[in-house]
């Protein structure tokens, strides 16, 4: 018994394989029905030959694609105080001020940090930053501004109590600071010497200007000494330290009264030259 598969039949192409069944009495024959497979089948003999074309649909055209077209440009002419960060931001250069160099380097030179008036910059418009983007920047940031302007705006106090008192400095902070008014006696005087003398960073108390007034003069702005070597000079001492006039020229203080005997010009004078020369009118215990 043969073998099976030992021989294979060799296929002959594509065909189409069907089984016909011829009746001859009571048996069945199956005979192979054989026909072309479409295209580049070879024809069966006798049989009709059937014609297979095949029709290719027409591409589409391909719409050729049309060159970028340069970017447009447009120049800026450099002025005074100008430098490639300010440009690139009055203009919202993309990429900042690098990106404005790399475009203009020929132009430029090696140093960006040297442009002069005058220089001819090329602003491409593509690095340009769109509309919308910095309208979005400005209302972000006027958002912002509108909240930082919230924060620093100080609270009404609506309350009583420690909550109103708590409140009530921020309120008054602004409010102008109202001049204060001395006595017109030797107390006001001293008190408003010390108050310039505060801000002009003369050293000296109340007290240590207090003990040297009282006894210099007894607290007699218009005392004036007729009989010392100073007098003898040409140069009395005057005024409630008992200062001689060169010495009130050459120390008065800025703000105050060129008159000699004017109490607070007096004061603020010789503590000037107390403490140029003692340290402080504090330190000042006899004449001097």
């Amino acid at each position: 018994m043969p073998a099976h598969g030992k021989h294979r039949r060799p296929r002959r192409g594509h065909v189409s394989r069907g089984l016909a069944l011829v009746g001859t009495g009571g048996a069945a024959l199956t005979l192979p029905l054989i026909t072309p497979a479409l295209a580049n089948a070879a024809p069966v003999s006798g049989a009709p030959q059937i014609a297979a074309q095949t029709f290719a649909a027409p591409a589409a055209p391909v719409a050729a694609k049309a060159p970028a077209a340069p970017a447009a440009a447009h120049t800026y002419t450099v002025v005074s105080g100008d430098s490639l960060s300010l440009i690139a931001h009055k203009k919202g250069i993309q990429g900042g001020w690098k990106s404005l160099y790399r475009a203009n380097k020929s132009v430029v030179g090696d140093n960006p940090s040297l442009i002069r008036p005058g220089l001819e910059l090329t602003l491409r418009r593509d690095s340009v930053k769109t509309a919308p983007a910095k309208a979005k920047k400005s209302a972000t940031t006027e958002r912002a501004n509108r909240s930082a302007h919230r924060s620093a705006t100080p609270a009404v106090a609506t309350g009583t109590g420690a909550s109103a008192a708590a409140a009530a400095p921020a309120v008054a902070k602004d409010a102008p600071v109202a001049a204060t008014n001395y006595a017109d006696n030797l107390d006001g005087w001293i008190r408003e010497s010390l108050a310039i003398m505060g801000q002009h960073g003369i050293p000296g108390s109340y007290d240590g200007i207090y003990r040297n007034v009282m006894r210099e003069s007894s607290g007699n702005p218009q005392a004036i000494n007729l009989w010392d070597s100073n007098a003898v000079a040409g140069t009395p001492s005057k005024g409630l330290l008992q200062v001689i006039e060169p010495t009130f020229l050459a120390y008065h203080v800025p703000g105050t009264s060129m008159d000699l005997f004017d109490p607070v010009a007096n004061i603020t004078a010789a503590c000037n030259y107390a403490a140029d020369r003692y340290g402080s009118i504090d330190n000042v215990n006899s004449a001097y």
